[in-house]
C-alpha cells in the first residue's frame, strides 16, 4: 500500500524554484487544491523577490469541533515553532482563506541541508496546522501528562464539515473515524478495504502497529459524542495509540497518518476501482478478438465465388457422360 507524503510536492517545487531564481524576479500567482479539502494560493511580485505570500483555506469545521479564528487549537503556536522568523502570520488573512503566511526567503538558514528542511516543513503546512491539536494530545500521551479536566471525547476536523474523535487517557489515546463516502461503489469498496485493513493488522509482522478495529455502528467510546456527528455509511475505524507509537520521530509520522487517514482510504479505493475497470476493459478486448477470429472471412468467400467458372454441357456431351456410367 502507498503512504501519502506530508509535503505538498507542488508547493515544495514552487519554493525550490523560487529560491533558485531570485535574481530573475518573476511574478508568481498560483492556485490549487489538494486532498479535495485544502486550497492553496501562492503569490509573489517582481519588486520583492524574497517575499512570498502563502494562503491556505482549511476545511470548514463542523459544530462539534473547537476553532479559533478558523484555525484549530494550537495552530498558531505550531506555526511559530515550525517556521520561526521565516514566516509571519498576517491578521486578518486574505479573503476566502483561513491562514496567510508572509514568507521571507532571505531569512532561510545558509546551510543547504537545513534550508531544504525548512522548505519541506513549509510545504507540510497542512500537517502543521490541521495536525496541531492532535500533536498536543499525542505529546501528552508520550509524557503521560493528560490533563484531568479534558473532555472524555474530543472532536477534531479533518474534512469539510466532518470530524474524527479522540478519547485521551493516561496510557493510551483512542482515535475513531466515522467513514463517509458519496458514491455507492466507493462505499462498498471502502467497507471491504477497511475489513481487510483490520485483518492485515493481525499478521505477525505488524505486532507493533496500533491495534485497529472496524464496526458498522459507533463504538462504545463515542457515547458522549453528538448524535449528528456519528452518521456513517462505511462504518467506524478505531485505532489505539500507545506511548511507544509517538516516541521521538514516530510522533510526526503518527500525526500525519492519522490526520490523512480518510484521504489514504479514498486514494486506495479509487486505485482499486481504476484497476478493476482496467481489467474489465482488457477482458472485453480479449473477448472481442476471440469473436472476430471466429467470424468467416466474408470478403474471401465472395472473391472465391466470383473466380469460379462453369462450362455448359451440350446435350451430346450429356448423353456421352451418362453412357460412361452404364
Amino acid at each position: 500500500m502507498i503512504l501519502l507524503q506530508s509535503p505538498s510536492k507542488y508547493l515544495l517545487q514552487i519554493l525550490t524554484t523560487r529560491l533558485e531564481n531570485l535574481d530573475k524576479g518573476v511574478e508568481l500567482d498560483s492556485y490549487w487544491i489538494e486532498f479535495n479539502d485544502v486550497r492553496y494560493h501562492v503569490q509573489a511580485s517582481m519588486k520583492n523577490p524574497n517575499l512570498l505570500f502563502l494562503s491556505v483555506s482549511l476545511p470548514p469545521p463542523p459544530p462539534e469541533t473547537v476553532s479559533f479564528g478558523g484555525l484549530p487549537p494550537g495552530a498558531i503556536e505550531a506555526i511559530k515553532a515550525a517556521y520561526g522568523v521565516v514566516a509571519q502570520i498576517l491578521d486578518p488573512p486574505r479573503d476566502g482563506f483561513s491562514l496567510t503566511l508572509k514568507l521571507n526567503l532571505s531569512k532561510l538558514p545558509p546551510d543547504e541541508e537545513h534550508k531544504h528542511g525548512v522548505l519541506t516543513k513549509i510545504a507540510s503546512v497542512r500537517e502543521v496546522v490541521l495536525g496541531a491539536p492532535l500533536r498536543v494530545f499525542l505529546k501528552q500521551l508520550a509524557s503521560r501528562t493528560v490533563a484531568s479536566d479534558i473532555d472524555k471525547v474530543v472532536a477534531l476536523v479533518h474534512r469539510p464539515m466532518e470530524s474524527f474523535f479522540l478519547i485521551p487517557q493516561v496510557e493510551k489515546v483512542t482515535v475513531v473515524f466515522p467513514m463517509r463516502f458519496k458514491d455507492s461503489i466507493d462505499i462498498l469498496l471502502a467497507t471491504s478495504f477497511l475489513k481487510e485493513f483490520v485483518d492485515a493488522r493481525r499478521t505477525a509482522g505488524l505486532n507493533n502497529a496500533p491495534p485497529c478495529s472496524w464496526s458498522p455502528s459507533p463504538p462504545p467510546e463515542l457515547k458522549g459524542a453528538p448524535p449528528e456527528a456519528l452518521s456513517s455509511n462505511a462504518g467506524f475505524v478505531s485505532f489505539v495509540i500507545f506511548p511507544r507509537h509517538v516516541e521521538g520521530r514516530k510522533l510526526d509520522r503518527t500525526v500525519w497518518s492519522l490526520s490523512t487517514f480518510h484521504a489514504y482510504v479514498s486514494y486506495h479505493v479509487k486505485c482499486s476501482e481504476g484497476f478493476m475497470h482496467t481489467r474489465m476493459r482488457r477482458r472485453v478486448e480479449s473477448l472481442i478478438q476471440a469473436l472476430d477470429g471466429a467470424k468467416p472471412d466474408y470478403e474471401k468467400a465472395v472473391k472465391a465465388t466470383q473466380n469460379r467458372s462453369f462450362k455448359r454441357l451440350s446435350l451430346k456431351d450429356g448423353r456421352s457422360s451418362l453412357k460412361s456410367f452404364s
